[in-house]
């Protein structure tokens, strides 16, 4: 089902969960493993992240041979697997960088063969070591386009038939604006245009203060946006966590959580510390109405499952 139905129909907020593809050479038992426990709870929907090819040198003997490979390949096959184990709603990420617009389309083509109804769309991150490839696109917004289009039967290859598919297509938002934006107006007005452009629901960025996704929805409502916007939480378990969190997602720490990580004696303390702040940070989201709340598992189940043990029968 649509995730916009899905919403309308429900009559309560939905749960959703994000989880990661194993490194290559890893299992699906691992993903498994998570998701298993996570089921007790009936999430609407399970995110599945998509990550860039890199470039990469191997040794050959005596030559040094330059690939391209993806370290966390597996996206649409996990996201059939969860759907077929689980009979779960599976919404795949789909990225721009790495991949050009006929294999985006060819991606798309499997996930409705598979009748997959959901994608959720981001440009996805850059690094020095990230294979740009050739006709690839820029923005987001640029994919949002195409799926748009294929939804009406226009496809990038030219093509003798012109079946159309209907993704329901959802897009990141960013509460503390995009690392890369010069200001959260010009972060909002690229909002607006993948919403102008098709998207049809926003999953948040990790925040850790409720009210950066209260005034969000404010800047949005002001400019004629009005999708289902899902919080995106990740519990932060650990002091270490803390510190690298902001570096990896540009997110702002509260006061308040610091000195509680900071007043914690063991490894216990510091997990009670994150399980009791993203409790009440679910808790003041539920009383202002959200049409539901989206965890990062990050591949892990444990935090979450103590979080969610407080929700029994909300979502």
């Amino acid at each position: 089902m649509k995730i916009v139905d899905v919403i309308s129909q429900k009559g309560k907020p939905i749960l959703s969960f994000e989880i990661i593809p194993p490194n290559r050479g890893g299992s699906i038992l691992d993903i498994y493993n998570v998701v298993d426990g996570l089921m007790n709870f009936s999430p609407s929907f399970i995110n599945v992240t998509k990550h860039a090819n890199e470039v990469e040198y191997l040794e050959n003997g005596l030559e040094v041979n330059k690939i391209i490979v993806n370290k966390r390949p597996g996206t649409v096959g996990i996201s059939a697997a969860l759907k077929n184990r689980y009979n779960v709603d599976v919404v795949p990420h789909l990225i721009c960088v790495g991949f050009n617009k006929y294999q985006l389309e060819d991606i798309l083509i499997d996930l409705h063969y598979l009748g997959i109804e959901n994608v959720f769309v981001v440009r996805g991150d850059k690094n020095r070591y990230t294979f740009r490839e050739f006709d690839e696109h820029k923005y987001a917004c640029d994919l949002v386009e195409q799926i748009v289009n294929l939804n009406k039967g226009i496809y990038v290859y030219p093509t003798r038939y012109n079946y159309s598919t209907d993704f329901c297509i959802g897009v990141a938002g960013y509460p503390e604006k995009h690392f890369e934006s010069p200001n959260l107006e010009k972060d909002l007005d690229n909002l607006k245009l993948k919403i102008e452009l098709g998207a049809q629901f926003i999953i948040t960025q990790m925040f850790f203060d409720v009210n950066y996704y209260i005034n969000f929805l404010d800047k949005i409502s002001e400019r004629g946006i009005n999708v289902p916007v899902i919080p995106g939480l990740k519990p932060i378990v650990s002091k270490k966590s803390l510190y690298n969190i902001p570096k990896s997602f540009f997110v702002n720490i509260p006061k308040e959580l610091v000195e509680a990580f900071d007043e914690a004696k063991t490894p216990k303390d510091e997990f009670n510390v994150g399980v009791k702040h993203t409790i009440k940070m679910i808790e003041e989201l539920l009383s202002s109405g959200v049409p539901g709340v989206h965890i990062f598992t990050m591949g892990k189940g444990d935090a979450v499952k103590e979080v969610l043990r407080e929700f029994q029968n909300v979502f």
